[in-house]
């Protein structure tokens, strides 16, 4: 190796720095111009924190890192104070308030080994920068107009002061953006020591099974007649929940701002306060009310075969937390407190029910007895027959930490005394937190395992369908690593069902959805469900592939949405046209766009072996870097090698899932690739295992497969036989393009599939 060369490698892997005014991430300048307060110091794998200093004390300070130009960059913000979207660009100018995550692409210049004096600036690499939390200041970062990256630090709390943080943004860089984030998250968790990684926490058993929320059903009506009629109606169409969410409208509470009979004050809505850790009245007998709750539960347990059921709250009780004058809440010694909003939460969309608790307040517990809340109020529903609860409305905590020390303060000891309180009284970690989009919670987050991934699903606003699908996607990027990302509820009987249904098939998420009685479409459940109620949930985040990453699924007008998984054995991508159905919130459109025809023409793009991260490690030994391509919709199976494509066309929201199975090579020339269950979005999900025994009659390949119905493999020959749990069985075989299928009779459950050649 030349000096030369020597010397450019050792630069590319140095730590980010800042030299001569630039902040150098691999040798390569991501900012210039950058001001002399700014400090980096080293963290640990070449990874380093970003802070500055100032001449005077404050409990929020803006600071500028630099100048941001000609970077293509995706960033996750908060467009409100609850939820994160993407937003894609090349400059300071493009990075909104409020955002949490940045990820740039670069490319690195280094001397080519056969010529030094040719620079090399194909490989790509990317830098990833993570605003954290620095003691009692949680970071965010924005942009100018004249294209500053600038971070905001804040703590909430006019008396909580400073005038330097020093680690407030996270710098790390890799060749794989995937593992570049993984990576990341696990130097921040053992560093910071204030949350966890995915990988060590435990996951909820609900999310593998089939599970129906009330919310869409009923919204706040819910009441257990209405409860009784959709379990029954999902029963009789062959597709019966094994989770359950009784969603908002089952607890006591009380509106002061409200009375009967008089016209609704807009806002007021969402100020009712919470009067009782138990039932309202609809939960109750009729005859003599007394509480029944628990037998409510054991007998739609015992009548419907549900296996789970969760209840909703609020963080601090309701929506407009508890009610102090409640005897039941005296002892938690409430008070009213009014939310004081930041600019970050009012510098992109206010929220309606943030500004209405910033006006009438809340009926806050203070930190020292809100465990006891918990704990009472968890303890009873546990007594009562529920595993588990969903906690909703998380965020607004952040804006009530004056005279607590602080958003980052309080957060941390609301969210560590309610994961305390589910360990006491829900055995299997059972909480699905909820509108917790603010890295005040997400790095507070030390066993909490599932979160709400998106803003909600919303079954009468068309144009925001195909944004639920891409925001979920790339906001998993980053939540992925920290918490199974929800994907929420959707409809099965809806114009998207499919688009809805088929993501969720891929995004390693719980799958449930919220009918009204009676108003089902089994043919799409069917797809998702097996008929003992589990379904075959992919083992990661479902996150956009690599080449989608910078590119904007929803205004660009060009790109489709390619999301990759993995399952034990194979790769699964679904492609989905999420364009000319909606715009970005706070995403000015293109003047050219008004000239869009109301009907666009499809859109095409290709899908690619390449495209499913790491399936060398599931394809294992044998593997001769050719793949099975098994199209869910088309039915078209296609045979490519690893760095092939094939092209796919979509009209605006409709999607493609492909299998991609790794071929083996078996004996001399058997070439064989299961693909699952065909008739499942996530057809691969249904394939545990495979083995090959040889002697000197032959081959047998051996799968198990889980479910019932066609299953389906690649296989280069006809095989002579084929066994089902050591019975024969007749198949199937496709010549022309090699597919093999059998039926899998009788239960769902894992069975012995034997082909021998």
């Amino acid at each position: 190796m030349s000096p030369i060369k020597k010397v450019i490698k050792m630069a590319i892997t140095s730590t980010p720095s800042i030299k001569d005014g630039c902040l150098l991430v691999r040798g390569n300048p991501l900012l210039t111009r950058v001001p002399q307060n700014v400090v980096v110091s080293s963290a640990s794998s070449g990874s380093a924190f970003a802070g500055a200093t100032s001449k005077s004390l404050s409990s929020r300070h803006v600071f500028s890192l630099g100048v941001l130009e000609e970077y293509k960059f995706m960033c996750l913000f908060r467009f409100k104070i609850w939820w994160m979207i993407p937003r894609f660009g090349k400059s300071g100018s493009d990075i909104p308030m409020e955002t949490q995550m940045l990820l740039f692409e670069a490319r690195e210049s280094a001397l080519d080994d056969d010529n030094p004096s040719v620079l090399d600036t194909e490989g790509k690499f990317y830098i990833l920068l993570l605003p954290v939390l620095d003691g009692l200041f949680r970071t965010s970062l924005q942009g100018t107009s004249a294209n500053e990256l600038q971070f905001c630090v804040e703590s909430g709390d006019a008396n909580v002061e400073t005038t330097q943080v020093l680690e407030a943004v996270f710098i790390n860089s890799g060749k794989n953006p995937f593992e570049l984030m993984k990576d990341s998250i696990k130097i921040l968790a053992k560093h910071k020591g204030t949350f966890s990684h995915i990988d060590s926490k435990k996951i909820p058993p609900h999310l593998d099974w089939f599970g129906w929320c009330t919310w869409d059903a009923f919204y706040t009506d819910v009441n257990p007649q209405g409860i009784k009629e959709g379990l029954q109606s999902f029963s009789d169409g062959g597709c019966s929940p094994k989770f359950l969410i009784i969603d908002d409208g089952w607890q006591e509470t009380v509106n002061e701002f409200h009375k009967e009979g008089e016209p609704r004050i807009e806002g007021t809505q969402f100020v009712s306060r919470l009067l009782d850790i138990k039932e309202n009245s609809k939960f109750k007998s009729l005859d003599d009310r007394r509480i029944n709750l628990h037998e409510f539960i054991d007998n739609i347990k015992e009548n419907y075969g549900l296996r789970f059921v969760y209840m909703w709250h609020a963080l601090l009780g309701y929506w407009g937390g508890v009610l102090p004058t409640s005897e039941a809440m005296k002892k938690y010694n409430p008070k009213i407190a009014y939310p004081i909003q930041s600019p970050g939460n009012i510098g992109n969309l206010r929220d309606i029910a943030m500004d209405s608790l910033e006006k009438y307040g809340v009926g806050i517990i203070g930190p020292e007895k809100v465990f006891d809340f918990y704990n009472d109020l968890h303890n009873y529903l546990a007594r009562s027959g529920v595993d588990g609860v969903k906690v909703d409305v998380q965020n607004v905590i952040e804006t009530l930490g004056s005279g607590y020390g602080g958003r980052v303060s309080l957060t941390r000891q609301y969210r560590e005394a309610l994961e305390q309180s589910i360990a006491r009284n829900f055995k299997d970690n059972n909480l699905i937190c909820c509108m917790s989009h603010n890295t005040d919670s997400i790095y507070s987050s030390k066993k909490s395992a599932v979160a709400r991934a998106s803003e909600d699903f919303m079954p009468r606003e068309p144009k925001l369908q195909t944004l639920h699908i891409a925001s979920v996607a790339f906001n998993s990027i980053f939540l992925g690593e920290i918490a199974v990302p929800d994907w929420d509820m959707f409809h099965s009987k809806h114009v998207t069902a499919e688009f809805h249904g088929a993501a969720r098939a891929l995004g390693g998420c719980a799958v449930y959805v919220s009918d009204k009685p009676g108003h089902h479409d089994f043919k799409i459940l069917k797809k998702l469900v097996l008929p003992d109620g589990s379904i075959l949930r992919a083992r990661h985040a479902g996150r956009p592939t690599r080449d989608c990453l910078f590119t904007d699924p929803v205004m660009d007008g060009k790109s489709l949405l390619k999301i990759w998984n993995l399952n034990k054995l194979s790769g699964v991508i679904g492609v989905f046209n999420c364009q000319d159905n909606g715009n970005w919130p706070l995403k000015e459109v293109a003047e050219d766009m008004n000239t869009v025809p109301s009907t666009p023409a499809p859109i095409s793009g290709h899908v690619s072996p390449l495209d499913v991260e790491f399936l060398e490690e599931v394809a294992g030994e044998n593997w001769n870097e050719d793949c099975v391509l098994y199209a869910f919709n088309s039915g078209s199976l296609s045979v490519l090698p690893k760095k092939g494509n094939i092209e796919v066309s979509l009209a605006t929201l409709k999607c493609e899932i492909y299998t991609i199975s790794p071929i083996k090579v078996y004996g001399q020339d058997i070439l064989f690739a299961p693909i699952g269950l065909l008739d499942m979005y996530n057809s691969g999900g249904a394939v545990e295992g495979v083995n090959c025994t040889m002697d000197i009659s032959g081959c047998a390949i051996s799968i198990k497969g889980r479910g019932c119905g066609r299953f389906g493999a690649y296989s280069n020959s006809r095989p002579s036989s084929c066994l089902v749990d050591m019975q024969e069985e007749e198949f199937t075989y496709n010549i022309g393009d090699g597919l093999l299928t059998v039926i899998l009779p009788g239960e769902c459950k894992v069975r012995d599939i034997e082909f021998v050649y």
